[in-house]
Formats: C-alpha cells, structure tokens, sequence
C-alpha cells in the first residue's frame, strides 16, 4: 500500500494479443498483455462506457466493442491527435505474481436512492420482490445498503410477475406494503398482472421502477416507454421523479396512497437521478396517518339491529373485508346460534371445524353452504363483495356491513347498509341485539348438513378410474397433514374449486387470486406469504397449468431457503378450460399439456420432490412433505374428471 492506493495481487493475466475483465476491489478493470507487458485500463469507454474487457487487440491496438475506437492498451490513450484516454493503472510483475496500484475508493456518498429507501423502511416496506437491471442499479444499491443495515430484506426473482404476485400476496395477508422492483421497458410491463390482482383484491403494493435516462426518454431510445401511461389504470397514483423532486415526500405519499387506498401506488426512477448526491432527510409517517376504525352511524345500525333481533334463522356470511372481525364475528355467531358462512378468499376465517362453522358459499363452495344459506330468513354480509363468484342471494333480506361506501349495494340493492369498521360494528351489532333475539339455534342443522357431506366426500375420495388420484382424496389427506398455523396459497383452476370444497380449513387462512382470477399465483403467492413470516409453515396448491407460468420460482425458494411445502395436482391438461368447452358444447381443443417429470424437476432445482400416483399413496406423501427441511414438492398425478 502506497499514499496513492493499494497494491492487489491479480488471480489471473491474459495471453499474449488478449484482453480480460477482472473485478479488483469492486471495481471493473480491464487487463491486457501485448508485447509481453500487462495493462490495466478502466473498464469503460470514455464515450458510451462500453466494456473494453470485451473487446480485442488488434494491430498492437485495443478496440472497444461497442463502436470500434482504439486505445493503447498499456497506457489507454488513443490515437494521435485526440484527448479522450481511458484510465490506467500501475502494474508491477514480481516473482510471486502480477499486481496493479488502484486508488483507494471514494468514500461513499448519500444519495437520493438512499433518501428513498429510507423512507420506505421509515413508513413500514420490509420487503422488496424484484429484479437488478441497468436502469435500476442506483435504487439496488441502495437497497443493498439497507439490507446491510438490517433494514430490509430483498428477494431476487427469476420473472417479475412473481415479484408483483409475491407483494400482492404479501399484502393481503399483512395489510401492509410489500415492494416489487424492475427495469424499464418490458421489466416493468412484466409487474402488471399481479399489480391488477392488487388493485381488484384491495392489497396495498409499492412499485418502482428503474426509467432510461430523461435525456432521451421519448425519443425512441432502448426500453424507451411511457411507464406513467402503461400504469395509470393499475395504480392509484404514479409519479416520475427528476433531480428537483422531493424524494423523500414523494417516496412517503406512495406509501401512503398504497396503504389509505388498498392499492397499488408507482414511482418511476430515472436512471440519471437514482446516485445525485443528498443530503435530504427522509420523511417520517408521524402524523400522517389516520385510524381506519370507523364506527357506524347509530341510525344504520339500529336498522340492521332490528333486522337481526327479528330474524328466526339468520345466516352470517363472511368476505375478505372481515378478516380482522374474526373474533368479535364468531362471537355473535355463538350468541344467535347463526352458521357462518365464507367467501372462498375468507376461509377459514371461522374454521369448518366450528360448531357454526358452514364453510365456503358460492362456485367453490359446499353444499353445507348452500342448504344453510337458502334455509336463513336473513344475511348479515359482512366485508364480502356480492360478486358473481361468491353465491350471495340477492333475494334474501341483507343486512350488509362494509367500510367503504362505494361497496354497499354494488350490484343489487340490500335491505339496511352499515357503513363502518368490520370489527368495531360486529361488535356493537352484538350489543345492540343481546336481547330479545328470536333466533333459534342452529348448531343441529349445520352439523347434520355436515354429515350428509362428509359422507359424500368420502364416497368421492375413493373413486378410482385408474387415471390418477381423485381431488377430493388429496385434499382430506391435505387436511390431516396440513399444520394449524400454515398460510395456504391457492392456483387458479380445477384444483381452487376442489379446495373450496373438499379441503376442511381448521383456520388456516387462503390466499388466491380473487376478483382477477389469474393463473399462475399460487407459488409466488407462497413467496410473499414467507416474506411476510418465514416462521410459519406455508403451502402452495396449484395445479400444473399455473405451476408452469412460474416453474423458475421453486430455485427462487432454494437460494433463499423458503421452506415452502407445494401441493401440485398434474392432469397433464388445463382441466379447467376443458370443462368450460365442453359446457359450451363445444370440442376440447388444445388444452393439453405436455409436462417433465415434477418430481425429478424439484430434485434438480435443489428442492425435495415427492411424486404420488395412487391414493394409498397420499399420506405417506404427505407426512414426507411436511417433515423435511426446506421447499418440497409433491407431484400428485391427479384424475382431471375426478375434481
């Protein structure tokens, strides 16, 4: 070490006439050996920073490889007559090995990167999904840094739409944002499909975006997009910031309108601004922040009170919306001897194991569900949407509790709507009708509907028509083996309306693709679900069409040692899409599917694989899935007529 910088000993030197790209201390350096001398160049080209370590010599002469310019390749300079040399370092061949003299790095400078990501960590973003690119570098270093300070951790994905899928997910399990992150141009693009299943389940997700430089977006340059345009529809606001912005408040309101919105919010960062130097601070949610518990008006609520007090046989029916209501929900539900019913994004919310407990209404739902529903002489709906999905009957008197008013009355009008919080007006519905209530107790009738399709099921898991396993076996073995605590993350396809019927939650809750319906969550969805808590057990059920969209995110879960336990019921076909053919009479057409072997494929990626292909199979499978350490799969060879 001299007072210039330090000596680093080279691991390796090129060949006579070549050159070699080596990193030293963090930095790109370009080495070269011509006439019988090493040089040692700056990696970059002083014009467009090509990569001189992937050129070549030529005539005595180093070419850059991205516009042909010649460079001396021992002292960079370039031909008589002009100025733009490239840096060159000092070499020293010594008996024990070549070493070059590098100038002791900059110290490091804050930047507005830094600003951003501090803001970010200061209002709650604990996890970053995405992909590092060239027009992201400034934030990714900034996220490394922080990472480095404990602050936040980043997971690298193999295709960006698990990135947005992840954070979505992560979302609707924690009301809190999680991150994703991409390049410009198609990186961004690629975030879209799960950034619309955030902004129609209501999931508060950040996206930010790496820009191509300002001086020639517009202009037709490389990855050269509109993005503000491209996300006006998914996102509740997306802004562009340049070096005069203030980072910190814009990076603060995103969040903000993430959360307050239950939605997507999007900040594009030109490549240009991410490492201006700063010395802002970042801004604080002290203050910022309101309390989302909204109570009832005392009209409205004395309405659905009388409702409830006069009804002989109500039925509770419960969405999404009320998942922080689960306590105060099955407290009402016990005092009236009300069977609760959920929406297929709300089980197990109040398990099917409860004495109450009717399971999920509508499409994918059970028959339990159905009888009580069409049996009830009044609905309490609260936090669900009345989608065509959901099964709701808009013929029954409603009472309908939501917190947001656009959602009272969506599509057919309710006899009393309540606006408020879902836990504080379960609640104080409870004490306005503990007297007085005319509703009788039907705990008999719930677990007698129970019976009769318990029976059912049973019959159904053992049918066998020697073209694989039959859906209703694999998720009662599912429901023996699956631990109490787990997050369950469902695919779209045959296999959901399997679950929603077969599978008995014991209060697990389900994450899916609701309102958008896409293919191709389920495993990502795992992805944000352990981000949100790697200590809890987490399952992925997905079937092998979905599965096939995000096949590279089980190496995902390996490198960061997700110890994810996936389901995967192969039919060899899109069985869903079968079936809507044929109820369309129409011929089935291109929806097989050509698949490796499951099992095999995990092994490869590094996970455990575990492939079943008869029932007497299924809870060895199964008890092998949730012992072992780490992600496994378990490749079950389902009956695609059998769901």
């Amino acid at each position: 070490m001299t007072g210039a910088g330090r000596w680093h000993r080279l691991d390796a030197v090129p060949d006579e006439g070549r050159v070699q790209t080596a990193t030293i201390d963090g930095r790109s350096i370009a080495l070269t050996r011509c006439g019988g001398r090493v040089g040692a160049l700056d990696n970059h080209c002083p014009h467009q920073g090509g990569p001189l370590g992937e050129g070549s010599i030529e005539g005595g002469l180093l070419r850059c490889p991205w516009h042909g310019y010649d460079y001396d390749p021992l002292t960079g300079k370039p031909p008589a007559g002009f100025s733009d040399a490239v840096p060159s370092f000092p070499v020293d061949e010594r008996a024990d090995g070549t070493y070059v003299l590098l100038p002791e790095p900059p110290a490091a400078v804050r930047t507005v990167s830094d600003v951003l990501v501090e803001t970010l960590v200061a209002w709650g973003v604990e996890v970053v999904f995405g992909m590092v690119g060239h027009s992201n570098l400034g934030f990714a270093d900034a996220l490394r840094r922080a990472e480095e300070r404990g602050e936040l951790r980043y997971i690298g994905i193999r295709h960006e739409g698990a990135a947005s899928f992840a954070a979505s997910a992560y979302g609707k399990l924690t009301g809190r944002p999680a991150a994703c992150f991409a390049i410009a141009g198609p990186g961004s693009t690629n975030l879209l499909t799960g950034l619309y299943d955030a902004k129609l389940d209501g999931a508060p997700v950040l996206a930010i975006s790496g820009q191509v430089p300002s001086k020639v977006l517009g202009r037709g340059a490389f990855q050269d997009v509109d993005l503000s345009a491209v996300f006006r529809d998914v996102a509740l606001s997306t802004v562009t910031l340049n070096s005069a912005s203030n980072h910190a408040e814009l990076a603060a309101t995103a969040v903000k309108r993430a959360v307050d919105g239950r939605g997507v919010a999007h900040l594009v960062l030109p490549d240009e601004m991410q490492q201006v130097a700063s010395d802002a601070l970042a801004t604080p949610p002290t203050g910022r922040r309101a309390h989302r518990a909204v109570r009832p008006e005392p009209y409205a609520l004395a309405a659905a009170a009388e409702l409830v007090r006069g009804a002989r046989r109500p039925v509770i029916i419960v969405g999404q919306g009320a998942r922080e209501a689960g306590t105060e929900v099955r407290a009402l539900a016990e005092r009236l001897g009300a069977p609760v019913l959920t929406t297929f994004r709300a089980k197990g919310l109040v398990p099917d194991t409860h004495p109450l407990g009717g399971g999920v209404l509508g499409r994918s739902g059970t028959p339990v569900a159905s009888w009580l529903m069409n049996e009830s002489d009044l609905l309490l709906v609260v936090g669900a949407s009345f989608a065509n999905h959901t099964g709701i009957a808009p013929y029954k008197p409603i009472v309908q509790i939501d917190d947001t008013p656009s959602a009272i009355g969506r599509f057919d009008a309710v006899t009393v709507g309540v606006l408020g919080d879902a836990a504080v007006t379960v609640r104080a519905l409870d004490a306005a009708t503990s007297h007085d209530a005319a509703a009788q107790d039907q705990r008999q009738d719930v677990a007698a509907r129970w019976a009769i399709w318990r029976a059912e099921k049973a019959r159904r898991a053992q049918d066998d028509r020697g073209h694989g396993v039959p859906s209703a076996a694999v998720l009662a073995a599912l429901g023996r083996h699956c631990p109490l605590d787990a997050v369950i993350a469902v695919d779209v396809g045959n296999h959901a309306y399997s679950f929603g019927r077969y599978f008995e939650s014991a209060g697990q809750p389900v994450l899916m693709s609701g309102y958008l319906g896409s293919i191709g969550f389920g495993y990502p969805a795992a992805m944000g679900a352990w981000a949100a808590d790697p200590t809890r057990p987490v399952v992925a059920v997905t079937g092998d069409g979905g599965f096939g969209q995000y096949l590279a995110e089980l190496t995902t879960a390996v490198k960061y040692g997700m110890p994810i336990k996936h389901v995967l019921l192969d039919n060899g076909a899109l069985g869903k899409i079968s079936k809507e053919q044929l109820a369309g009479e129409l011929p089935v057409w291109q929806t097989s599917l050509v698949n490796p072997d499951f099992t095999r494929y995990a092994e490869l990626c590094g996970a455990t694989g575990i492939g079943v292909r008869t029932s007497d199979d299924l809870d060895e499978g199964m008890r092998r899935l949730f012992a072992v350490d780490g992600p496994a799969l378990l490749h079950v060879h389902s009956d695609a007529e059998l769901v």
